[in-house]
């Protein structure tokens, strides 16, 4: 099945190109609500992935021992901005569990805050571990190594026991068996998983309808009340929760994925830009919301920056367009 068009890019009068995706809404038993596409397109699901991975640090008990409250469970969800009162949280973090900075082998990069990257390039500093958009879910997995006594040199290896936990957990709340799973290798290093678009939407649903007192509704809870750690200050992830407190968790994922989990209806939204453009994602994400009516007025204006972008030329002139032009609705 060919992929619709999502988003025009236009330039002057014309669509100078066009970027195609797919889009998916079901509920908490994967029943279809909305569509565009294939649903049962095969996506990886790169830092979608991340809130289903912490569940085994409450499961488990972990978080209990350690002692992390919310805003540790926020933070080893997100795919953090490495701003400073992140790197902060994670530095404590890893301190809490006896391991410095050193034990983190998501590699290095600049933090993706643009402020901050510039702050450290003035100061001489150089970026750590500790500002990879990932440290959040690695400290994670520390901890589960730590507390389960597994060997924390080599955590990242597949068939290493916290990946294999990982990998149950991720199949459970998606509904897709581990065996069915296939695994790729991240950016940050962790192993990562293709499932379906459609279970992945159905795995945020299972979030945001989790029954009180569960370890998904604890982790939701967590989330909602700490959206500056789910990405970071200037980033939709945290602007959307920001602009509708207490009714979404919004998540970002490398290569054009997206996904949502709506409280107040039990819905899960999972989108998929084809060609993995990230200029595209940002207004399909505001169309889809727009379309679902969940937008207030006072939202619309929030975040009318994400929803259709100019493109300027390198004269700061106005000279197109980036526009959602589908529609969802029946």
């Amino acid at each position: 099945m060919d992929a619709p068009v999502l988003v025009e890019v236009t330039r002057g009068p014309e669509v100078e190109s066009r970027h195609r995706g797919q889009i998916v809404v079901v509920d908490a038993q994967g029943n279809l609500s909305h569509q565009m596409g294939d649903p049962e397109a095969l996506v990886c699901m790169r830092s979608l992935a991340k809130p289903f991975q912490v569940l085994p640090l409450l499961t488990s008990g972990a978080a209990e021992a350690f002692g992390f409250g919310p805003p540790e469970l926020a933070l080893f969800s997100g795919s953090l901005s490495g701003q400073d009162f992140q790197v902060e949280l994670v530095s404590r973090v890893l301190t809490r569990l006896g391991l410095t900075q050193e034990a983190l082998q998501c590699g290095a990069h600049p933090p993706l805050h643009r402020p901050t990257a510039q702050a450290l390039t003035k100061a001489g500093l150089r970026p750590t571990p500790l500002h990879h958009t990932c440290a959040g879910k690695h400290a994670a997995m520390l901890a589960l190594c730590v507390y389960h006594g597994w060997p924390v040199k080599d955590y990242l290896a597949v068939n290493h026991p916290v990946q294999q936990l990982i990998l149950k957990t991720v199949g459970e709340m998606v509904k897709v068996a581990p065996p069915r799973i296939p695994v790729a290798l991240d950016g940050c290093g962790a192993p990562v998983f293709y499932v379906p678009l459609m279970n992945i939407a159905a795995g945020y649903a299972r979030l945001a309808a989790a029954p009180a007192g569960t370890p998904p509704a604890t982790l939701m809870a967590a989330i909602l009340a700490h959206p500056r750690h789910i990405g970071g200050d200037g980033r939709l992830d945290t602007d959307l929760m920001l602009a509708l407190p207490g009714r979404i968790f919004a998540k970002s994922g490398a290569e054009g994925g997206y996904a949502l989990a709506l409280v107040e209806s039990g819905l899960g939204v999972a989108v998929k830009i084809e060609d993995g453009q990230a200029r595209a994602l940002n207004p399909t994400v505001i169309a889809v919301l727009e379309q679902m009516g969940l937008l207030s007025p006072e939202a619309q204006e929030a975040l009318a920056a994400y929803r259709q972008q100019p493109i300027l030329n390198h004269r700061k002139q106005e000279v197109g367009q980036i526009r959602p032009v589908f529609s969802i609705r029946r």
